[in-house]
């Protein structure tokens, strides 16, 4: 068997590892005519990510390249501690979340598929797909084809391969918020090293946590009317966290501000199969950054894929059957902690006065998502 896919972000090699473990031949087409190393802020890999990546034998390099950051103290926009809480649950060996620069994590996994002998081929923008009897075959815009047993899409949220199986599928929806980050070398910001700070401003949401080396991670959520672009984004979120109790707005004046992006997630989608082509990670169920589980979730997805066609004989039917309650689940909890952030004067009050509640609740009922072991 021989699988063409579609996407070489972190789930389209960790699929391909996946599938090279159960014998599947796998290529990988990417649009894009360059690598991602470069590209994109930093992101959260939690336990239950690596405990995947584990499974495929790449682990390690990501947890050397990540900082362990496995506690989160959330705090209001005047100041005022509103409770702390574990960033995931630890797996049994000790294992917490990581904090690792998105082009890191892509550059580990898309090397670690190279080392093993699997193809990937840029510049292959996916323009058709044509699903057949036997077979079926992708199209793209540089005129050249490719023809295997079956597609599997790892082209996000934006994914033109859902378009190709479900022109009526709902669109991805925008959260109200855009995002920022970065880092910055500053010998006067202290912290607790692995603990990440979470503050509900009083116009913004802002986070960060300070590394062993000295570097302070640092990444904000800003409400925003999608599409509304100033010429220089530095002002206006200087602006929206001046009158926070914090040194948010410090911080962002020293700090270059050059990614903005728009967050998005997908609500759930009818049809994740069809034929021989079968969409994965944020092709099918894209969350928003909120809950720190993007990237691990695609990596499950790889695994459970995989198992699902050397096991099952209706291999994509069960593979959502197994999959779609659970990203759906995480899907909604992200989409609520992305409300939190944008909420109103009155909500903000509320917000302050539950979240201690709220986190001792979420504490305890976690574990559906962290301690999510999957073997091949």
């Amino acid at each position: 068997m021989k699988a063409l896919i579609v996407g070489c972000g972190i789930g389209g090699p960790a699929t391909a590892m996946a599938l090279q473990k159960v014998g599947i031949e796998a290529e990988i087409y990417e649009a894009h005519n360059d690598t991602a190393e470069g590209v994109g802020s930093f992101l959260n890999i939690a336990s239950n990510g690596l405990d995947a990546l584990r499974t495929l034998g790449a682990h390690r390099q990501v947890m050397a390249a990540g900082i362990p950051t496995p506690k989160m103290v959330m705090w209001s926009g005047t100041g005022k501690r509103l409770g702390a809480v574990d960033n995931g649950m630890p797996l049994e060996d000790g294992t917490v979340s990581h904090t690792i620069l998105r082009s890191d994590l892509y550059r580990i996994i898309r090397d670690e598929a190279t080392s093993r002998n699997i193809p990937i081929k840029y510049g292959k923008r996916l323009q058709a797909v044509s699903d057949g009897k036997t077979s079926v075959t992708a199209t793209f815009e540089d005129g050249t084809e490719a023809t295997a047993d079956l597609l599997i899409a790892a082209d996000g949220v934006h994914s033109r391969t859902r378009t190709q199986l479900d022109p009526n599928a709902p669109k991805p929806r925008y959260s109200g918020l855009y995002s920022f980050g970065g880092i910055v070398k500053d010998p006067t910001i202290t912290g607790e090293p692995g603990v990440y700070n979470m503050v509900f401003g009083k116009r913004a949401f802002f986070g960060y946590t300070v590394a062993e080396s000295g570097e302070t991670w640092w990444f904000a959520n800003l409400p925003r009317k999608e599409g509304d672009v100033p010429d220089d984004w530095k002002p206006v979120l200087v602006d929206a966290f001046k009158h926070d109790d914090n040194f948010s707005a410090d911080l962002i004046q020293r700090s270059p501000v050059e990614l903005a992006l728009p967050i998005h997630d997908l609500p759930p989608i009818p049809t994740w199969h069809r034929g021989r082509v079968v969409l994965t990670g944020d092709a099918a169920h894209a969350t928003s950054p909120s809950s720190g589980q993007g990237a691990s979730l695609a990596i499950e997805d790889g695994i459970v894929l995989a198992r699902c066609l050397r096991d099952d004989r209706d291999p994509f039917a069960q593979f959502e059957k197994q999959r779609r309650a659970r990203v759906e689940r995480v899907v909604e909890y992200s989409r609520r902690i992305s409300n939190s952030k944008a909420a109103g004067p009155v909500g903000r009050v509320f917000r302050d006065l539950m979240m201690p509640i709220f986190l001792k609740r979420e504490a305890s009922d976690l574990s559906w998502m962290y301690r999510h072991h999957l073997a091949l």
